[in-house]
């Protein structure tokens, strides 16, 4: 299930083993926290430079200090953009002069050529994740509000109040409360826009509902017509929001007023809203089952003239990721979870779909205004995110940014290899082996079984910052990644059947490829097996714990981090009840 604590979890069993001499430096937690994290890349509109982020992690402090780099897109030597510290989330003007982006809770500009700042928001609930409007006189941003304050002055003193008040409970009188960790102390996430020559701030989302709702990741979910005169945003209008996955699309003018809700007729998710740059088409990503998470999400078109939508995407049985259109608004670029990895499509607004890119886990895709160049990222087993260029029928990739080359060359780190067996019902299960720095066959290694969360995830060739197994596999493991009922990337229906069977098909196929892994590597120690997983993995370690008679082997070492144990109880205590129902 997709509940993470926050922070890095990652464990170190405690198996007994023979200690070798290490050839390699080991590969630790603290180097883990130590790799750099690239993200967020934003091309410039001349085709000619990307923006983008490094995050290092403060030990000290237990947070992310990002900052934003520019980086010639025919590569070369970063340049930190001096914008100061924490700064996140660069977006370019549209004519290329400025870049917008967020810094001590306001939304900033900066002059790329000067280096002249100037701050755009003084918003006492503060403002992040900026768009600009393609005339380039506005920008879109989200904050936290009182859905029943109006004035920056009411949010003001109801946080004044509520900091200064003696009673520090609080009242709870409806789902969602919170997020985790995460009180929403009676406020909405709203959006709003702000003009760049008076200042001035206007709520486009006003009232008791988040827009646009919470989310783990995915694409910003609101965006602005090509002419600058209305903006797409998601927003989930049930009464019950903790029973209901039914966020929808809307359509609102700049100026403010009631929006058009233009996906109506579907009760499931639809979100990620990107207008054509002719305007005609908005595509969108969606949802068929209410109610249901974890359902196929397909590739929406929504043809602004004649006010219909139609999936692109039924030929693809897994997840459409990301979503970009062509500087033509014939195609549309989208990536796409298939069997660990995260290959790049082109569909046509006609529903011919092509794969341009098939190897790596690629993301964030972004194609320069003359049609010619995508920008992504990539990351695999042995290298963090990092960003890379390719031609537009997708040639020629090459590797831009080469930010945590230098550090990682002291560990040796192997790729994870691809395995495969049979697993409940005679169904072919996937999952990967990876191998200490130090292998070698004439060893025998103990070997630790690494059970991904979700349950509705999966254990691809990318790379990790919490549970990485290159931390296990430097520690003396072999470490096995399977990929059992309920995994993504491999079907609808395969992620399907783990419904309402968390112990079932599910066991068996992580038992079958235990089996399987050691019956096929006689370098691996059955006698030394361990095994450890968080969220759903953990709830499958406890079942494990339960039924750990399988005659073929025994797992010596159990470690169950926020596992899942009871689902009644759990039901009356989660603020998402629709995950559990």
């Amino acid at each position: 299930m997709k509940r993470y604590a926050k922070g890095v979890l990652l464990l170190v069993l405690a198996l007994a083993c023979t200690a070798s001499a290490q050839t390699f430096r080991p590969f630790t937690i603290t180097d883990l926290l130590k790799v750099r994290r690239v993200g967020d890349p934003q091309l410039s509109p001349d085709g000619r430079t990307i923006a983008y982020t490094v995050t290092d992690i403060d030990m000290v402090a237990n947070r992310g200090i990002p900052q934003i780099y520019l980086v010639p897109v025919a590569g070369g030597e970063p340049k930190l953009l001096p914008s100061g510290l924490r700064t996140s989330s660069p977006r370019w003007s549209p004519d290329g002069k400025r870049i917008a982006y967020t810094s001590g809770g306001q939304i900033w500009t900066i002059d790329v050529a000067s280096g002249e700042t100037k701050k755009i928001t003084n918003l006492s609930t503060g403002a992040s994740d900026p768009v600009w409007s393609p005339d380039g006189k506005m920008i879109a941003f989200v904050s936290d509000v009182y859905p029943d304050c109006t004035t920056d002055d009411c949010n003001k003193k109801r946080d004044q109040q509520a900091e200064e008040s003696k009673v520090k409970a609080k009242t709870i009188d409806r789902l969602l409360y919170r997020h985790w960790n995460a009180w929403k102390d009676n406020k909405r996430t709203h959006i709003f826009v702000v003009s760049l020559d008076n200042g001035d701030a206007r709520d486009l989302t006003p009232g008791d509902y988040d827009s646009p709702p919470f989310s783990l990741g995915g694409p910003t979910n609101y965006a602005f017509s090509p002419d600058s005169t209305k903006l797409a945003f998601v927003s989930n209008r049930d009464k019950v929001e903790a029973t209901s996955t039914n966020s929808d699309i809307f359509i609102v003018p700049v100026t403010g007023g009631d929006p058009t809700r233009i996906t109506a007729s579907n009760l499931a998710a639809d979100e990620g809203p990107v207008f054509s740059p002719d305007g005609r088409y908005l595509a969108y990503r969606s949802q068929s089952r209410p109610g249901f998470e974890s359902d196929l999400w397909k590739l929406m078109l929504y043809d602004r003239q004649s006010g219909k939508s139609r999936s692109l995407t039924d030929r693809l049985d897994n997840y459409v990721e990301s979503i970009t259109f062509t500087p033509d608004s014939q195609r549309i670029l989208i990536t796409v979870g298939e069997r660990g990895l995260q290959p790049v499509y082109s569909v046509s607004v006609n529903g011919e779909i092509k794969k341009l890119i098939a190897d790596g886990s690629n993301d964030s895709v972004e194609v320069s205004n003359d049609g010619r160049t995508l920008v992504f990222t990539r990351s695999s087993s042995t290298m963090p995110t990092e960003i890379f260029r390719a031609n537009m029928d997708g040639s020629n990739v090459a590797q831009v940014t080469h930010t945590n080359d230098a550090y990682l060359s002291a560990f040796n780190l192997r790729p994870q290899e691809p395995v495969s067996w049979t697993g409940a019902g005679g169904t072919k299960i996937q999952g990967w082996i990876v191998k200490p720095a130090n292998f070698t066959p004439t060893k025998k290694w103990p070997l630790v079984v690494l059970i991904h969360g979700g349950p509705q995830g999966a254990w691809n060739d990318n790379w990790g910052y919490r549970w990485n197994p290159q931390v296990f596999a430097s520690a003396g493991y072999v470490v096995f990644t399977p990929n059992p009922r309920g995994s993504t990337g491999f079907g609808q229906k395969f992620v399907d059947e783990i419904s309402g069977d968390w112990g079932g098909k599910a066991y068996m196929d992580i038992m079958n490829g235990v089996a399987s892994v050691i019956s096929t590597n006689n370098f691996i120690d059955k006698d030394r097996i361990g095994a450890a997983g968080a969220s759903y993995g953990g709830y499958m370690i406890d079942w494990i714990e339960g039924h750990n008679n399988d005659k073929r082997f025994r797992f010596k070492v159990l470690v169950s981090h926020d596992g899942v144990y009871n689902l009644a109880s759990m039901y009356g205590a989660t603020e998402e009840l629709w995950f559990t129902d």
